[in-house]
């Protein structure tokens, strides 16, 4: 065999690898493709879901404030003879109001926007306001699992002490020892 067919048969078998290897591309870039597709559609949908499930439960948020305005202006029957006090209360119950009002009004992708550009031009407000939620969520967790602890704390001793009042009558018992 002569060195020109060796070349030949290399650029052959080269031309061969290299259709292979674009072929290959193209079948990985199409796979790539669909599962991009795929998963813009997963997202479209969760996301559709979630604002139907935020638009069924925005009524019920709705009415939790507007109950708490009301409990709030409850609570300022007795601040009758200080004026500034119910003053200031009902000011911020017919705030609460009209937050209700809003949220049965408007879609939830209203609101979004609106709470994105609320954050979008007071980001030290809400970074403060993250921090204090943080701050009680963290307490109030930490209170939870402290009285959760002390009650699995308790709950065995006191079964234990149980337990062991009837060990001691059970082998009095055995013993003849048992006083009736």
């Amino acid at each position: 065999m002569s060195v020109g067919q060796q070349s030949s048969d290399t650029n052959r078998r080269n031309q061969g690898e290299d259709e292979n290897w674009d072929t290959l591309k193209n079948d990985v870039g199409d796979i790539a493709d669909a599962a991009v597709e795929q998963g813009w559609h997963f997202i479209d949908a969760a996301r559709e879901q979630a604002t139907d499930y935020a638009d069924r439960r925005k009524s019920d948020v709705a009415q939790s404030v507007a109950d708490f305005a009301t409990s709030l202006r409850e609570s300022t029957r007795s601040f009758d003879s200080r004026p500034n006090i119910q003053a200031v209360v009902d000011s911020a119950a017919e705030g609460l109001e009209h937050l209700a009002d809003s949220i049965r009004d408007r879609s939830f992708a209203d609101i979004f926007n609106d709470v994105e550009n609320v954050a979008r031009q007071r980001p030290a407000t809400v970074a403060a306001v993250s921090v204090a939620i943080g701050f009680l969520a963290a307490r109030f967790i930490k209170s939870t699992a402290e009285d959760l602890r002390e009650d699995a704390y308790v709950t065995p001793r006191s079964q234990g002490t149980k337990r062991g009042a009837r060990r001691n009558q059970a082998s009095q018992s055995r013993n003849g020892n048992a006083t009736t």
